[in-house]
């Protein structure tokens, strides 16, 4: 192709017509500039499409490592809610002046069940990978970015108040346990060893260790200032905009 168009070249030079060369030239150099505007967009619609594929995997990834934390969540705060009943059956009793009359295995089963603590740790592998190595600028619908980017932050200022829980627990109300009361796995002998005084329950340090763990649970779960809210409503919508329905 390129002798065809020199052997042109040369004739019309040669016959010294070089209005019908210039024209020529022009020509040749707007075939030239077609051509690599060809080669061009053919290189940008791979590369887009090798994006599309990227994306689309880890749109994948994202969608089946929220459905889980979603899965995670739902448990843990169900686990929050089972302690608080248990909670709130003690505030019932409160103050305990009368221990024989008392159900001493219900008793067992709520202290019991009082003690427990759970937190929301998310697995976080594919949603850190896209903002630690920037492979967020990849995700094209606008509103999931913005959700990947602020998800650290919603979900620190949700765990803050199950941290707090955990460490009033560990360092103060499960010392507390450990001096009155007896770990058994069968929770309904809690109470029943002969070297537990009972007369613990009918003292003011009991009712405040109640009372201390029903203001952490009702922390994590009354939700005042949205923590919560912003957690689900989060995980809903990356699930709901990650969809592989979505990536087509």
């Amino acid at each position: 192709m390129i002798k065809f168009f020199r052997r042109i070249r040369q004739q019309l030079l040669t016959e010294n017509k070089f209005s019908k060369y210039l024209l020529y030239a022009i020509g040749e150099i707007i075939l030239v500039v077609i051509g690599i505007l060809i080669a061009l967009s053919i290189n940008n619609w791979n590369s887009n499409r090798i994006q599309k594929q990227k994306e689309h995997l880890l749109l994948n990834g994202l969608n089946e490592e929220f459905k889980a934390n979603k899965i995670q969540l739902d448990s843990v705060l169900t686990k929050h809610k089972y302690a608080l009943k248990s909670v709130d059956y003690l505030m019932s009793k409160l103050p305990i002046k009368n221990i024989k009359i008392e159900n001493l295995d219900s008793l067992s089963y709520h202290i019991y069940h009082l003690g427990t603590y759970y937190t929301f740790n998310p697995s976080g592998g594919v949603i850190n990978s896209l903002i630690n190595s920037s492979s967020v600028d990849i995700i094209s619908n606008n509103e999931l970015r913005q959700l990947i980017i602020s998800w650290n932050d919603v979900l620190l200022d949700y765990q803050e108040e199950e941290i707090l829980a955990r460490d009033n627990y560990i360092n103060h109300l499960k010392q507390f346990e450990k001096k009155h009361f007896n770990y058994n796995s069968n929770y309904y002998q809690y109470l029943k060893d002969p070297r537990i005084d009972l007369s613990i329950l009918q003292t003011l340090e009991f009712d405040n260790y109640v009372q201390d763990r029903r203001f952490d649970l009702e922390n994590i779960l009354n939700n005042s200032y949205g923590e919560l809210d912003a957690v689900i409503h989060t995980i809903d919508k990356i699930i709901e905009l990650s969809e592989p329905k979505n990536n087509d």
